[in-house]
């Protein structure tokens, strides 16, 4: 039961912002365009000081996992590759295609994964997670760029691809933050302070503007679509990845995870943003970002407590 009390306390406060999001949509509070603008101050400036913040203040002794960097690296291209095989075997329509493929391999780590891990282990050892963004978030926009351009029979463009991994503003952010971490450069308390309350502010936020985002729209026409993509981000891809790191590499506690993070979260929003602006079936991928959401509030809260109750984090 305590093990129980611990996974739901960790789930909870996340879906209680989402539920605020969805309060603030249906009662009109903001606009669509509202939450758009919104969501766009919150990617280009909370972010970036998120993740500036993060990575200046982290103790790099601690924090680096060479390890945990590979397997993530490692295990992200593998699910990548077997999701896009068996995707492309059973689905005939181009179009669906990229958004299925990009709905099963990328998870929204950021938005919902890293308050998961602050609401377990504190926000100081959160940058052992933060460190995998530099990681894992530039090889989402690699592969749902490759993917989306391919089934839309597009021409890739590598310097534009690298062009926009670059001014990411979570790489920006990322990379900034180590360039005054390794070159000594000292912040001044006073305002390094607001920025670490900018920080602070910026998971709880993600959460409000994820739930004031949602639009359902009909889903009749791709429900073996949506069924398969649920089945193959929550549970699939998270038993055989999060297994193997138990198993056969002793992956514990905040490595553990931190991958728990990665594979457990659902589907990423940007993966409907990518899919809207560059001709996949934008409703297939809106529609697998509400419902593996939704879904997660069961499936995290048993991942969590399953590890919990087994000791390993």
């Amino acid at each position: 039961m305590d093990n129980f009390i611990v996974a739901i306390n960790a789930v909870i406060p996340m879906f209680f912002f989402i539920v605020v999001g969805l309060i603030i949509k249906y009662t009109h509070l903001m606009s669509d365009d509202d939450v758009k603008h919104f969501n766009k101050m919150l990617f280009r400036i909370f972010f970036f000081a998120m993740l500036f913040y993060t990575t200046y203040t982290m103790d790099v002794s601690q924090t680096f996992r060479p390890r945990l960097i590979i397997y993530g690296m490692v295990a992200l291209i593998i699910l990548y590759l077997v999701d896009f095989v068996l995707v492309c075997l059973f689905e005939k329509q181009p179009h669906r295609r990229g958004a299925m493929i990009q709905a099963i391999y990328r998870s929204n780590f950021v938005f919902m994964g890293i308050p998961m891990v602050s609401n377990l282990y504190g926000t100081e050892q959160i940058s052992v997670t933060t460190m995998m963004i530099a990681v894992i978030v530039p090889m989402y926009n690699l592969l749902g760029v490759f993917t989306l351009e391919l089934f839309r029979g597009g021409k890739i463009n590598p310097a534009s691809v690298f062009k926009n991994i670059l001014t990411n503003p979570m790489i920006m952010g990322t990379i900034f933050g180590a360039i005054f971490l390794f070159s000594g450069i000292k912040i001044p308390h006073a305002l390094l302070k607001p920025i670490g309350e900018i920080s602070n502010a910026t998971s709880m936020l993600a959460l409000v503007v994820l739930g004031a985002s949602f639009h359902i729209s009909s889903t009749k026409e791709h429900m073996p679509q949506l069924i398969s993509v649920i089945v193959s981000r929550l549970l699939i891809a998270p038993m055989l990845i999060l297994g193997i790191a138990i198993l056969y590499f002793n992956f514990r506690n905040i490595e553990l995870m931190t991958l728990v993070a990665i594979n457990c979260s659902p589907s990423a929003v940007a993966s409907f943003t990518m899919a809207q602006q560059m001709g996949s079936d934008a409703d297939l991928a809106g529609n697998a970002v509400v419902f593996t959401t939704a879904f997660t509030a069961i499936t995290i809260c048993l991942w969590i407590f399953f590890f919990k109750s087994m000791g390993y984090i």
